[in-house]
């Protein structure tokens, strides 16, 4: 069996895909000041990075995975 074989790329994007959205409808726990600050941070970045990952579009070519990004496009 190969590493293509063993792996669903397609599921793994629609994963990520599915964490942005989760982290885009996370509500904010009721915290102020500072906290309230980090934790909106951390989730402007969780679903900027769930996000870019989820929309690559891949290959796999001689046992290396290629994820590509189109960051201009966006």
């Amino acid at each position: 069996m190969s590493d293509q074989d063993s792996l669903d790329v397609d599921a793994m994007l629609a994963r990520f895909r599915e964490r942005a959205a989760a982290v885009r409808e996370r509500p904010l726990p009721p915290v102020a000041g500072p906290d309230r600050e980090r934790f909106v941070r951390q989730a402007q970045l969780d679903f900027q990075d769930f996000a870019i990952v989820g929309d690559a579009t891949w290959e796999f070519v001689d046992g290396v995975l290629t994820l590509r990004v189109d960051l201009a496009g966006a």
